[in-house]
């Protein structure tokens, strides 16, 4: 969960690092630190708590320059944010390492290291790596060598870079659980964790797999695969450009991304419907014989992502008439799954990373499933390299932390997964034309809806002075209300929690007053009457209710009571998409209020790459 950047030129090399840092900040953010080996051969380390700019301004008090060296920016999983456990960690001789990932036997590691007569400076499980490589290069003297014969130790996860005073000519690095990934340049080479921090020096990558170790040269790359085989890993020209994460004209990240929704579904859907019908073809050649045989879909995600996939359990088994289950990851990895007949497992991550979502698809692999479906924002990852079936979401780059495009393709992505099943389990093609039009008028029905901005920024200023907030909704909207309270506990630090509206009488009313408001999200459907009625219990309970609803919901502002209007006819499938607009720029806009790092809140990375 933390950012890695890396290079080896003729030239100086510490720009290229602290601007690579800046672009993954949003992974990681409460320590940052660079080593270069300098013109006289020797590793200068600087290291800073706080954010990127903090590091920045040491770097300029006291310059620092160099043609090779390694960079990071940190979010503490081992030791509190500090310098003394920010990296690059170094061990005797000059010797530093960067280092993502969490390695599970570094307590046995260390104990054995302190015997060696090794003294740590640290709480981190990185330090252990470094003594250890230190430790091996005694004996191989060759730090390729060392690297391996370490890695070889490790149990966990990690993608770490090496530098050494010893061997100025190249970086070590190796994977295992973690991305990292090399840029090509011309006479000279870069290594990071993600590919955005690369993109203003070069568009040409080269990923790691599992178990590789390389050596990285200004004029030639080295690999070597688990089993100690020489391999040449393929090179690939990425499609993002340098300047699609900058903020522009928006104060945030996250407003600039809200705002960008509509192209970013437009986006996703170019190319992949078309004259009314949904090309399926779009999610892999094998797609129309996996969607025929499908008669189970069990989808796996985290977080945000995991709402995405609840909305779409409602979707499938409403329209395709199949069963689905959802759960989260990181407990579908410690059980015993039964595996129901030509079962289809989907999983779905915004950064194709995300460590306990990547476990389960390589436990799903062992465990019978039909096939396995990837959706995702992003190209490179390993969540899409390793899965048989892929619907990327053309998001774009997300820095915000709190997910918000990335969230609303995930929803059309899974949309047209809707569709390209319903065509095998009954629909016929004016279904089809029904639902592939939907999707096509859903970027101008969120226009519509964005235009709601200035009204729920005045609605904010209710919540400056609250500290707690309940969020309903039925059927479909329920994942929706979760999606709302999961962003504004966020980032505005505002406890918040989300209920299927029909559940209130079962606990949650204890919690309603004057000093609690409820936001309710209330489409013209056919659970919209049982809805009203909820409501209508936490009025007669003094509660101060806020409803985003459809102009025919029969329902108008009254005291205690604000409704607000969203755009008119927005079907079953189009709703959960256009609802979460307004309770993303309500999150933004409390935010705001409360003074809280929009962007980057605390004890949160945008890339949750350990357990």
């Amino acid at each position: 969960m933390c950012g890695i950047v890396g290079a080896v030129a003729e030239r100086n090399i510490v720009p290229i690092l602290m601007e690579g840092l800046r672009r993954l900040e949003y992974r990681g953010y409460d320590s940052a630190g660079v080593a270069v080996l300098d013109a006289a051969g020797h590793l200068k380390r600087v290291r800073t708590v706080g954010k990127v700019r903090v590091l920045q301004d040491a770097i300029d008090q006291s310059p620092t320059e160099g043609r090779l060296g390694i960079a990071h920016t940190r979010w503490a999983t081992h030791g509190v944010p500090s310098e003394r456990n920010a990296h690059p960690h170094m061990s005797d001789d000059g010797l530093a390492i960067v280092h993502n990932g969490i390695i599970e036997n570094h307590d046995e590691l260390r104990e054995e290291l302190r015997k060696l007569g090794y003294t740590f400076t640290s709480e981190t499980d990185t330090e252990v790596i470094a003594h250890r490589i230190h430790h091996h290069l005694k004996t191989v003297g060759d730090l390729f060598k060392a690297v391996r014969a370490t890695v070889a130790e490790l149990e966990g996860a990690y993608a770490l870079v090496v530098a050494s005073e010893s061997d100025p000519e190249r970086l070590i690095l190796a994977r295992e659980g973690c991305p990292v990934v090399i840029g090509l340049g011309v006479g000279e080479n870069f290594v990071a964790s993600d590919v955005a921090a690369l993109l203003p020096v070069t568009r040409r990558f080269m990923f790691l797999e599992e178990g590789d170790v390389a050596e990285v040269k200004r004029e030639s790359i080295r690999v070597l695969d688990r089993g100690g085989n020489s391999i040449d890993r393929p090179v690939r020209d990425s499609e993002l450009s340098a300047d699609a994460a900058e903020k522009g004209q928006y104060r945030h990240f996250m407003l600039k991304e809200i705002h960008e929704q509509p192209r970013a579904i437009a986006n996703t859907l170019q190319e992949r419907v078309a004259n009314g019908r949904l090309l399926e073809a779009a999610f892999g050649p094998a797609a129309t014989d996996v969607f025929r045989r499908t008669e189970h879909v069990h989808i796996v995600a985290c977080g945000t992502s995991f709402h995405a996939g609840s909305v779409a359990r409602y979707m499938i088994e409403q329209i395709v008439k199949i069963p689905c289950s959802v759960e989260v990851a990181s407990e579908y990895r410690y059980r015993n799954p039964v595996v129901p007949r030509n079962s289809l497992f989907v999983t779905i991550s915004q950064s194709g990373e995300t460590a306990d979502t990547l476990a389960a698809l390589r436990l799903a692999k062992q465990a019978g499933y039909l096939s396995s479906l990837a959706i995702c924002n992003v190209p490179e990852s390993s969540l899409v390299r390793e899965s048989e079936l892929v619907m990327l979401t053309r998001a774009g780059p997300e820095i915000g932390v709190a997910s918000t495009k990335a969230f609303t393709t995930q929803l059309t992505a899974l949309l047209m997964l809707v569709i390209a099943l319903a065509k095998h389990h009954g629909a016929d093609a004016e279904r089809e034309h029904t639902l592939v039009k939907r999707l096509v008028e859903l970027p101008g029905l969120m226009e519509k809806t964005l235009s709601l901005d200035p009204i729920i920024q005045k609605l904010a200023l209710r919540f400056a002075d609250k500290q707690h907030t309940l969020f309903l909704g039925r059927g479909v909207l329920h994942p929706i209300a979760m999606e709302g309270a999961l962003k504004l506990k966020e980032i505005s630090y505002i406890h918040a929690e989300a209920y299927a509206a029909g559940e209130l009488k079962h606990g949650p009313l204890a919690l309603v007053d004057s000093e609690m408001p409820v936001i309710a999200v209330a489409p013209n459907n056919d659970l919209l009457e049982k809805l009203k009625s909820n409501l209508m219990e936490v009025r007669a309970r003094g509660g101060e209710l806020i409803v985003f609803a459809d102009p025919d919901s029969g329902m108008s502002s009254s005291e205690g009571v604000t409704v607000i209007t969203m755009p008119k006819h927005v079907s079953y499938v189009q709703a959960p998409i256009v609802y979460t607009i307004p309770l993303q720029l309500l999150s933004y806009h409390v935010a705001i209020l409360k003074g809280t790092d929009v962007d980057q809140p605390r004890n949160l990375a945008k890339s949750v790459t350990v357990e």
